[in-house]
Parts: structure tokens; sequence; C-alpha cells
């Protein structure tokens, strides 16, 4: 699966030494643009990860509206731009069913149809789009040990070394109690997010758990690759009643239908999940309680999908390992420039778990961020409002 591909792949790199010197890279400019590419000039060694480095003046982790629109307007003033998009179809707005409140957007048209428009016109203007997860950063000179490049971002494939930083991935992380496992095994089977990781899982046993209209979505879409897929909620969905019977009024009904009727679904109603069990190469089991049940009962799987209550709302900083300062609540802390604790290093959207989780904000955060970058990267003393192309 890909987060084991990634750990494999930054285990590999750090064995190889992941700086490089300054002297491997292109001589310091006031601006660098196009984007450039270096390629390995040895042949690797069976201990040696060689991959594809990428220099640029803005990395950005995300593909989401707050990122798209931060590349868009650091391509319009000729800043060499990457984004780096884990998977374009599992943010908040590319799972969106139609945008009804977005300023001059026709509200028949879908997220996902949002999304595409906003990054084919950031690529229009130059940004480079790569579908990359990123496993890891550096965010000062003395750790990428480069004078140009102080900003280091690290994927399975990719080396991007930038002069400036955006974090952008969102908020779709699991908050609330944790199930015993649940931690230790996320990103090894254990996972919050089915249309980034449910392709992994073809023809084998998931386990979905939640009582909400978001687990039975994600419970949905796993079907088409799962060859079976156990839904446990801790709740009853339906009871019968004089009338007959009556479906949980709180989920939706359309949704809901059409996950009980799937053949590869097994649904187990008023059932509790204990500990997400697994070893060295990751998820292998559940273990349940029914309600009313004596014993205990452990399902064989390699996949758990946790959608608790509270879940699909945290920022996702994984790959920061604390290299920027972090609210309470896990959101990253930015200035009115949308900088980090780390000069050069910028957040933007619901990473910084902001109330006002809206499309409209997080293009506004992107926006103001690509101001600031341009300012930062040329030294200005104000704000450059828009650039003019031809």
């Amino acid at each position: 699966m890909a987060n084991i591909l990634a750990a494999s792949a930054a285990l590999l790199f750090l064995m190889a030494g992941c700086h490089r010197p300054a002297s491997a890279f292109m001589a310091p400019q006031s601006r660098i643009s196009p984007v450039h590419r270096h390629a390995p000039t040895s042949r690797a060694s069976p201990t040696t990860l060689q991959m594809e480095v990428i220099e640029c003046d803005v990395a950005i982790v995300g593909g989401g509206p707050a990122g798209c629109t931060c590349a868009l307007y650091t391509s319009r003033a000729d800043l060499s731009t990457v984004i780096l998009d884990k998977n374009p179809s599992s943010g908040a707005l590319a799972i969106t069913s139609h945008i009804a409140n977005y300023p001059g957007v026709d509200r028949s048209m879908s997220g996902a149809e949002l999304l595409e428009q906003m990054r084919v016109q950031a690529e229009q203007y130059g940004t480079r789009y790569e579908r990359a997860q990123v496993f890891m950063i550096d965010v000062t000179k003395d750790e990428t040990g480069d004078e140009v490049y102080t900003k280091c971002v690290y994927t399975p494939d990719y080396t991007i070394k930038a002069r400036s930083l955006v974090l952008a991935t969102g908020a779709m992380g699991r908050v609330g109690k944790l199930v015993p496992g649940e931690k230790e095994f996320l990103g090894q089977g254990v996972s919050y997010c089915a249309t980034c990781d449910g392709a992994f899982y073809r023809d084998s046993v998931v386990v979905v758990y939640g009582a909400s209209t978001e687990a039975i979505e994600e419970a949905l879409y796993l079907t088409k690759f799962a060859s079976k897929v156990h839904w446990i909620t801790s709740v009853d969905i339906s009871r019968e009643t004089e009338s007959g019977l009556e479906r949980n009024k709180i989920l939706d009904q359309d949704l809901l239908e059409q996950l009980l009727a799937c053949e590869n679904v097994d649904h187990m109603e008023k059932t509790r999940l204990l500990e997400v069990t697994g070893d060295m190469s990751g998820v292998n089991g559940v273990r349940i309680k029914r309600m009313g049940a004596e014993e205990e009962e452990v399902i064989e799987t390699e996949g758990a999908f946790i959608y608790g209550a509270g879940g699909g709302s945290k920022p996702i900083t994984d790959f920061c390992q604390s290299k920027v300062d972090l609210d309470d609540e896990g959101g990253v802390v930015v200035d009115e420039n949308m900088m980090t604790s780390q000069d050069g290093v910028y957040a933007i959207g619901d990473i910084r778990n902001t109330d006002y989780k809206q499309v409209v904000v997080a293009a506004s955060d992107g926006c103001i961020a690509a101001m600031a970058i341009e300012k930062f990267l040329n030294n200005r003393k104000t704000v450059k409002v828009d650039w003019i192309h031809k």
C-alpha cells in the first residue's frame, strides 16, 4: 500500500543521506524559474535511492482550493510552482456533491468539477501538478544544507527543493478518543479516507466503523474494491415498529438503502470496536464485542476505516513532524500573512483549523499566502496586488 511504500522510501532515502551539498544544485539567483529538474548522474547502488530532484520557488503540499489558488497567484507572479497532491478526489471539496455558495459558480456544479477548473487554471499559468504522497519535510537551511533552497519536501518519487513551502493538506483526519491500536497502525491499514486508500484493498476484506452518513459513503465506495465490507455500528440503524421497519432519520436514507443492498456488505449493529490488531506488516484484524454477547470476536481484515464521533475534521499534519507550531486542536498556527512559526513556510485552508471551513475562505487564504510569498522572496516592502499577463 502507498503508506508502506512511502515509509520504505523514507528509510532508504535516510540511509543514502537526505541532504545534498549546495554545489549539487544551481548557483544562487534572485529568482529561479521555471521549474528545474535533476536526474540521477550515477548508477544507483542496492542501498542508495535515486529519485528525481525538482527545484522551484514555491512548493505546495495539497491540491485543494487553497493550494490551487495559491499556485495560480504565484505562477502569475513568475514564481516556479509545484503542487504535490496525494489524491485529487479525496479532499473536502472533491467529495462535495454540489456547490451552492461559491460566488459566480452555478449551483449544479460539483465540488470535483470546480476543483478541476481551479487546477487547470493554475496549470495554464505554469504550475506543475504532481500526484505524490509527502512523508517528510525540511524547513530550514540547516536541515537542507542549502543557502538557496531552504525547504525540502520528500515523496517516494520526487525530492522537491524550494525557496518557500506552503502547507495546504486540509483537515480530514480523525478526532475524538482513539481505539487501541488505531494510532499505532495509522497509515499501515488504519485509514480515515476510503477515496484515498480504497484502491489498495482490491479483493480484500475491510472493516468500516461508524454510524454516520460519512461512514456510509465511505463504505459504499469501498464496495467497489473490497471482496467483503464489514460495516460495524455501535447503535441501531433500524428498528421494528407497528408500521414496519423504521430507519435512523439522522442518516441519508437513500445511501443507507444502497449500502445495505450490496451483496458484499455485512452490517453488524450494536457492536463495539475494541481494538485494531496487527503486526510489522500492518493491520491483520479488529477485536469487537456485540451487545449481549458473552465472548469477544476477532474479524480478520487488512483495512480498518474508522469514522467515530467527531471523525473527519482533524488537520492533516503528520508529515510536518512538529516542525511548525500547532494550536491545542492540532491546527497550524499562522500570522496575518499565513506564515507559520518558520520563515518562508505558510499554511492555508482547513489545516489552520479555522471554524470557517468554506471553499471561498480557503481560496482567500491561498491568495493571501501567494502575495506574501512574492513579497518575501523578492524582499519587497509592500505587497504587489497582481501581475498582468498579455
